[in-house]
Parts: C-alpha cells; sequence; structure tokens
C-alpha cells in the first residue's frame, strides 16, 4: 500500500466510527456472530488457503479456521453479557444516578503475523470491532490471502462501508507508517518482543499522549519433567507442543529440563516419536510438518544446529531434508539437542522445529531455570507430585500453564477455555486473548453521572 493508501484507509476508518460505535451493541453483535458463521461455513476452503500459504498441516488449519469462528462469538458473547459494558454504580444521595461505561477509542490499527493467519487475525479485529472501533488491518506479507479471506468474511457478514479496511505491505513500509498515524487510535500487534518494545517506545514519544498498545510477544517456553512423571505422556506432549507448525508458535515447547534419574529415558522415548513424524506437503493427510515458512528461517536452523553440534550433542534431526520429493521448499528435520544449562540457545526465541533439553538434579534447580527467561508466555510440567504442581502453578512466570498434558505441553489454548496472555517480556497489558478481559481493553471508561 502506498502512502496515500494508509491514509485513505484511516479516513475511512474514520469517518465510520461514530456510525458503527452508536449501533446498538445488539446490533454490532449480530453482524460479528454472522462472520463467525461465514467463516465456519467455508472453513475447509480457509485450511486450504492456509496449508498452502504458510505450510500448516490439514488438522491445525482446520484448527485455526475453528478457533476464528469461536473467538468471534467467544467476544461476542462478552459484549452480551455485560449489557455492552454497562453498569450501574453505588449512590451518594438519592437523586443521584451513575452509569459506568465503557466506550471505544475510535480506530484500531491490527497488525498480525504469519503463523496463526486467521486466528490471530481474527481475534484482535474481532475485539476491536465487537468494542465499537473501526480497523485498519495489515496482515503479515506471509500470509497475506488468508487476510483477504477474512476481509471478505466481515463483508460477507454485512458491516458497513469503512469499519474494516485491509492494506497489505511490508512492516516498514506500511506498518510503521499506520501506527504512527495521527489519526490512530489504538494498536494491537502480535509478533516479535524486538518489534513490540520498538513500538513501545514509538507510541509513548510519537505523540501528545500515549495510545493504547495491546501486544502479544512471543514466548520461549520451558516444559518440566520431573522423577515422577509419566514419561511416554511427557515425551508425546512436548514433541507435539515443540514441532506443530515446525515450531512456528509464540507458545511452542523450546526448552525442556528434565530429571537427571529419567534423562536417558525420555530421550529415548522423544527420539522415537519425532523420528516416527510425517514431514511433507502439508496439504496430505498424514503429515505432521511441512517446511519452514522461508529460507531465511532455514538459514536460521542451520546456525541454531552449528551451535548445538559445537557445545552438545544432536539427539535427532539436525539436518536440511532437500532429497525429492522435499526439493521444493524450506525443509527441516524436527531437532532435539542435549545442551549446557548456560548455553545460548535456551534463552534465543527460533521460532523453528527446535527443542533444546538440559539436565536438572532437582525441582528447584528446573523452576530457576525455566523462570530464568525474559519472556512469559507458557510453561508446561510433567509430574504425579502434587507439591510439585502447586509449587509450579505459584511459582512459574508466564501466563499459560499446562500440567500433565499429552495433547501439548505448552500450546492448544482455546478462547474461553484458556486465556492466552503474556507475563514478563511476552506481554503488555496483564490481560490476553482468549479470555473474558480481553474485549475490555479495547474501549476506556467513562462515569455518567446525572441528578434526578
Amino acid at each position: 500500500a502506498s502512502a496515500g493508501q494508509i491514509d485513505a484507509a484511516v479516513a475511512a476508518a474514520k469517518k465510520a466510527q461514530k456510525l458503527w460505535a452508536n449501533m446498538p451493541w445488539q446490533e454490532r453483535v449480530a453482524i460479528m456472530r454472522r462472520a463467525a458463521e461465514a467463516i465456519r461455513a467455508r472453513r475447509f476452503e480457509l485450511a486450504a488457503v492456509m496449508s498452502l500459504e504458510i505450510g500448516k498441516n490439514r488438522f491445525e488449519a482446520l484448527g485455526d479456521a475453528e478457533e476464528s469462528a469461536d473467538l468471534i462469538d467467544y467476544y461476542a458473547d462478552q459484549v452480551q453479557d455485560s449489557d455492552g459494558f454497562r453498569r450501574p454504580l453505588a449512590r451518594l444521595s438519592e437523586n443521584e444516578r451513575t452509569l459506568d461505561v465503557l466506550r471505544p477509542y475510535g480506530v484500531f490499527a491490527v497488525i498480525s503475523p504469519f503463523n496463526f493467519p486467521l486466528a490471530l487475525s481474527t481475534g484482535m479485529s474481532s475485539a476491536a470491532l465487537l468494542a465499537g472501533n473501526t480497523v485498519v488491518f495489515k496482515p503479515s506479507m506471509l500470509s497475506s490471502l488468508t487476510g483477504a479471506k477474512l476481509a471478505q468474511a466481515y463483508d460477507q457478514a454485512g458491516l458497513p462501508a469503512g469499519v474494516f479496511n485491509l492494506l497489505f505491505g511490508s512492516g516498514e513500509k506500511v506498518g510503521d507508517p499506520l501506527i504512527r498515524h495521527g489519526d490512530v487510535d489504538g494498536i494491537a500487534f502480535t509478533g516479535s518482543q524486538a518489534v513490540g518494545m520498538r513500538l513501545m517506545r514509538e507510541v509513548a514519544a510519537g505523540g501528545p499522549f500515549a495510545k493504547p498498545l495491546l501486544g502479544e510477544l512471543g514466548g520461549k517456553n520451558a516444559a518440566i519433567v520431573t522423577a515422577s512423571a509419566d514419561l511416554d505422556m511427557a515425551a508425546e506432549g512436548i514433541m507435539r507442543s515443540a514441532f506443530g507448525l515446525q515450531g512456528q508458535k509464540c507458545s511452542a515447547c523450546s526448552r525442556a529440563y528434565v530429571d537427571e534419574t529419567v534423562l536417558d529415558r525420555f530421550l529415548t522415548l522423544l527420539k522415537a516419536k519425532t523420528e516416527a513424524l510425517a514431514i511433507g506437503d502439508p496439504t496430505r493427510k498424514d503429515v505432521y510438518l511441512g517446511p519452514v515458512i522461508s529460507e531465511a528461517a532455514a538459514e536460521a536452523f542451520d546456525a541454531a544446529v552449528s551451535e548445538a553440534r559445537l557445545d552438545g550433542k544432536i539427539v535427532v534431526g539436525g539436518e536440511r531434508l532437500d532429497q525429492e520429493p522435499l526439493d521444493r521448499g524450506n525443509y527441516v528435520a524436527p531437532t532435539v539437542a542435549e545442551l549446557p544449562l548456560e548455553h545460548d540457545l535456551f534463552r534465543k526465541e527460533l521460532f523453528l522445529p527446535f527443542l533444546s533439553v538440559g539436565l536438572v538434579r532437582s525441582f528447584d534447580e528446573a523452576l530457576r531455570q525455566a523462570n530464568r527467561s525474559q519472556l512469559g508466555l507458557t510453561g508446561g510440567l510433567f509430574s504425579q507430585d502434587e507439591t510439585e504442581i502447586k509449587r509450579f502453578f505459584n511459582e512459574m512466570e508466564a501466563g499459560v500453564l499446562y500440567v500433565n498434558r499429552r495433547s501439548g505441553a505448552t500450546t492448544g489454548a482455546w478462547p474461553g477455555v484458556q486465556s492466552f496472555c503474556g507475563w514478563k517480556g511476552s506481554g503488555i497489558t496483564g490481560k490476553g486473548g482468549c479470555g473474558p478481559y480481553y474485549v475490555a481493553q479495547f474501549m476506556r471508561e467513562q462515569s455518567q453521572t446525572r441528578m434526578v
């Protein structure tokens, strides 16, 4: 998009905002529920687009589409259950009436990443829209077609002109000018911590007052396996979270801390499960891993493997896969590396199918290591010890915690089932998507007192 197109999109959103905000909340909810139904009706088409566009396997792509529809309905429920975020307050006198209301900010810029190209885009934009804001949406350049499909669903639902506006382009040429635009009143962003922190500084310094910035900023997520763990469950859950979508999830398990008494048995099980994974064309039913998103990602994988070979041991994987039929695409082998606890690969967010495993001698040491990160999105524990489980929930510094979860040690949050809130450098507001407080963040509070 050109500078003129950015201005035009923001102007259209600003023009439409008052009409959209003044529409009875029941009508906004009805329109948005129609958008959810439009997505459900086209979920197989949308899943196919995501598989082709970003390499997400069929099962996860279908889940992405279904989650998108559920997000809209869950956020619509929040508006409905709160009577449009209106509630009476106490009185100081008999002739005083005060209403507390949440009101929209105005125009929200929504900037989404490639990895959940429908769910994250829908989650941020639908919450903003249900709150009464209008939206200017920039999807990742790597998932532009999915972004266009979302716009079609909103159009099919009957959103008025100007309420949802779509821009294509890079972060530098479109995203940055959009968030700096004087008529943009708020920003919702999902991406890396580095970009998120830069946006925070720019938003704070870029005008007469700071705009609200809602951000989910990645993770370096740890799983702990204790001496009492069900090792087959642990290996399955960690494998699924480490290698689903080729490790390209902010919630992916990229670190595992394993008690010394079970480490060898755990690695044997994990190696066998990893070697059994089908790798290839993600549109095929039996495939678990498709290609990583780009050649740059594959080169980052090569660099991580080189570091691991130098300083530790590759347990499984560690190579590019470029023989037929994998010679077209950036295919890499899911990789497990055993490394010393101080190694930098336990700290870097790689966004790759690469799991660093470290030996620990106690649960205390495991917790200390798991919390040694600037990020705090998700975490997992495998243990049969109730004391360890209670301590994990109380002491783990992350917003989404799972215990003994075979389907995914650190991944798999669902709207209304698990809130998705980043702690520390993984988030900004202390309240996350998929949770009961999300929509309210796209609004500001106003008390309205009248004497009667």
